[in-house]
């Protein structure tokens, strides 16, 4: 039973709303385009919670699940964006591809393997149009047990990517133990690129490892010019940030890959 909150602590009044936001379908989704960095083409985009919350304005995805895991309700905002995400997704066309994110929570979940391909299953949408973006606090507690329930979704097709990556421990002794079909390189790895060199020699050295293991490299967070040249010389493929796109509605996302075509 939760305990009396003070309503004029903003932290406590979305605690107390998170969850039932969830289960009345107010969390919205919108989606961040992803860009091939050989010629800018749209290859698909990231499912991201949005939550308006009607005294505090919109609450980014990272807030949004911290309040979910403090009121146990994450598993349950993991499956409501991954359902409309799917949703939407199916009706694009088939050179697009979505990627969602997952959580510990879902992933120490009895059974999420299977109720995750229920979920995709159900959209109608192809398992290898599909990324799962995981973080390494998704690992710390059980990694064989994590490497375990992965290995189902990548059985199915599914891409798993190691999200975030350079913001963390960078334990590289994930990268043998897991399903990986990715690295997806966190903001904080590009922001220096364009004008330190020790910044462009440690990007360089991921990508490097990265085609050593077969991985598809994603860069996140360009946002000037200079930084999407040093990394297109670097053999990353994709690329998402505000340079080129924000996270937006489905139907401004639609609009704008039909533009391409």
């Amino acid at each position: 039973m939760h305990s009396v909150t003070d309503p004029a602590d903003p932290h406590e009044r979305l605690l107390d709303a998170c969850c039932a936001a969830i289960e009345r379908g107010e969390i919205d989704v919108l989606f961040q385009p992803q860009f091939r960095i050989q010629d800018g083409a749209i290859v698909g985009a990231e499912a991201l919670a949005r939550w308006a919350h009607p005294i505090d304005g919109a609450i980014a995805p990272e807030m949004l699940f911290m309040l979910a895991a403090e009121r146990g309700c994450v598993p349950q905002l993991t499956r409501h964006v991954a359902h409309r995400a799917l949703a939407v997704a199916a009706g694009w066309p088939d050179h697009l591809r979505l990627s969602v994110n997952i959580t510990p929570a879902d992933v120490a979940a009895p059974g999420f393997a299977s109720d995750f391909a229920a979920l995709v299953a159900q959209a109608r949408f192809e398992p290898a149009r599909l990324t799962v973006e995981i973080t390494e606090e998704v690992l710390l507690a059980d990694v064989q047990a994590a490497a375990a329930v992965l290995g189902k979704l990548r059985a199915l097709g599914i891409a798993i990517a190691l999200d975030d990556f350079g913001a963390g421990f960078c334990n590289f002794r994930y990268l043998k133990l897991l399903p990986l079909s990715g690295l997806k390189l966190d903001r904080t790895m590009v922001e220096g690129i364009a004008d330190d060199p020790r910044d462009l020699a440690v990007l360089r050295g991921i990508c490097a490892m990265a085609r050593a293991l077969g991985l598809v490299v994603t860069v996140e967070g360009i946002e000037m010019p200079a930084q999407l040249a040093a990394v297109s010389g670097e053999s990353c493929e994709t690329y998402q940030g505000f340079l080129s796109a924000p996270p937006m509605s489905a139907a401004d996302f639609a609009q704008l890959a039909a533009q391409q075509r």
